[in-house]
């Protein structure tokens, strides 16, 4: 098994002897994919070389300030009328998470899998993967050092954004010393960490709070209250005017209640589909959980889609979750 620091190596061979690369990300797009996403084609442009970065479907709102954000194509909207041979994967835990993306993926496409999700299954013929990294973006901050760029604001903005996002704030345990040793030079290139702060984890949107009220309104406790859970409807998100991107950190809530070590999100998605969000106080490995429904993450958030009702998703969740408690 190769080496991070090889994988690094041969990452940066992979970008210099190409061109015209497509790069993507999961569906409903995080601050650490968009990030990555974007710091790849930063790196690629310093290249000098042809990109491409789409996404299923648009970024969220509150991430348009990035470095050339606006570049991210929603596949929903517009997209290219051809196949690429040369392939970024970021933050993608397993190839289905690239969603409808994958039609642009040249039947020979050659893909780089940069993650670092612990369930990632090694899919691609790069994997840059690192498993005790906090965020895809902290693998970006390495490679983009492994090729001694010339860093600006703006590309240090980026990879700052994935980390404090994907560490709730510099607060899980992910936040490492090497994460902070980033942080710092990060905050000496000028990235201002208290507006990125208050803009991306403190600020909510009208809709937000309303979906927010309507998801706490159907809040449920376990017998032992060690495991808490709320649901949201489509109906919810319609009455609300909410997005995909305002059910971010609702599942924080009811894994907040002291008490619970295993905080869920049930949101429907139509009568026969339900995505399930869950975070753990540390006794259960929700990756590993997740996993049994098909889905991945990391031990203490992850989340899994299920193709049932949401009476059935809520009972099979609860069983799995009460055998591992």
């Amino acid at each position: 098994m190769q080496s991070y620091e090889q994988c690094l190596r041969q990452t940066r061979e992979f970008l210099l002897e190409h061109d015209d690369y497509l790069i993507v990300s999961h569906v409903q797009p995080d601050g650490d994919a968009v990030s990555s996403t974007l710091a790849v084609g930063w790196l690629l442009s310093c290249l000098g070389k042809k990109y491409v970065m789409i996404n299923e479907g648009p970024i969220p709102a509150r991430m348009r300030y990035l470095w050339h954000a606006g570049e991210i194509l929603d596949m929903s909207v517009s997209q290219p009328d051809r196949k690429f041979s040369h392939v970024i994967c970021v933050d993608c835990a397993d190839f289905q998470r690239v969603g409808g993306t994958q039609r642009l993926f040249a039947e020979d496409a050659r893909i780089v899998n940069i993650d670092h999700h612990p369930t990632n299954n090694g899919y691609g013929e790069i994997t840059l993967i690192k498993p005790d990294a906090a965020a895809t973006a902290e693998i970006l901050f390495d490679l983009l050092n492994e090729f001694g760029a010339a860093w600006d604001k703006e590309i240090a903005t980026a990879i700052y954004t994935g980390l404090l996002t994907d560490t709730g704030g510099f607060r899980y345990s992910n936040t490492s010393p090497k994460v902070m040793a980033a942080v710092s030079k990060l905050l000496e290139m000028g990235v201002n960490g208290p507006e990125l702060a208050e803009t991306l984890l403190e600020e909510m949107t009208l809709p937000q709070m309303r979906v927010l009220t309507r998801a706490l309104n159907t809040l449920q406790m376990s017998p032992r209250g060690d495991i808490a859970w709320v649901v949201v409807t489509p109906k919810d998100m319609e009455e609300c005017g909410a997005a995909n991107e305002d059910l971010e950190g609702i599942v924080n809530y009811p894994r907040n209640i002291q008490g619970v070590e295993v905080g869920l999100l049930f949101k429907v998605i139509h009568d026969g589909a339900v995505k399930v969000s869950l975070r753990s106080a540390g006794r259960v490995d929700v990756a590993a959980l997740a996993q049994v429904f098909g889905g991945g993450g990391h031990t203490r958030a992850a989340g899994a889609r299920l193709e049932m009702k949401v009476e059935q998703a809520v009972e099979q969740v609860l069983e799995e979750v009460n055998r591992r408690l």
